[in-house]
């Protein structure tokens, strides 16, 4: 990972979020406000494809506050079963990233199986080792061999902040997605899960 310095900030973000335009109760600007407010510098607003109208996002800001805005979406992909993908924009860049692994009740082996039955239909680049902001680590292992990235799949105001990624890079989107992908994205998170298998989703360590 790339050490932050005075030319190269270390950038706090979040890259799996929900609004009112699909299953999320608050509003796009409401979700920017809410992320400005904890101190994030970059987040990805990613709707479910089925829910999402075309076009959703047009008049969100590229740039709120200093909170720099990605725009993607949450895609269902079919593989022996459904999976989502977030697929996320930048400039000229675009990340795919297997999301919350931990949720779909399969045991590593198959988890594993099916990230390589999607890779043979789209890229992926990067994998999801955090079930609704709560830390798996379970998936955090060198067996699946792709940049690890945390995130919220926050769907509420109370679901915001919970897991994010660092990276020191420029503040600029083509940048952060290029650190990603190489794996210069820092886990950070505040509460772990339990196995995947657990019905309960987490086990608070604290803040």
């Amino acid at each position: 990972m790339v050490k932050a310095s005075a030319d190269i900030p270390t950038l706090k973000g979040a890259l799996h979020t929900h609004t009112s335009y699909s299953d999320g109760e608050l509003s796009p600007l409401k979700v920017l406000e809410v992320y400005r407010d904890l101190h994030f510098d970059f987040i990805a607003l990613t709707d479910h494809d089925f829910l999402m109208r075309p076009n959703a996002y047009q008049d969100v800001p590229n740039e709120f506050d200093g909170l720099l805005v990605f725009k993607g979406v949450e895609k269902t992909i079919f593989a022996r079963g459904y999976f989502h993908i977030n697929e996320i924009h930048g400039d000229r860049e675009v990340i795919q990233i297997f999301d919350h692994p931990a949720d779909y009740h399969l045991t590593l082996d198959r988890v594993i199986e099916r990230i390589n039955d999607i890779q043979r239909m789209m890229p992926l680049h990067a994998i999801e080792v955090t079930s609704n902001g709560y830390y798996t680590p379970e998936y955090d292992i060198e067996k699946i061999p792709y940049p690890k990235v945390a995130s919220d799949d926050s769907h509420t105001a109370e679901g915001c902040g919970r897991a994010w990624i660092e990276v020191a890079c420029a503040k600029e989107r083509d940048a952060i997605i290029r650190a990603i992908k190489n794996g210069g994205a820092r886990i950070c998170y505040k509460w772990i899960a339990g196995q995947s298998a657990w019905k309960n989703k987490g086990e608070a360590l604290g803040d």
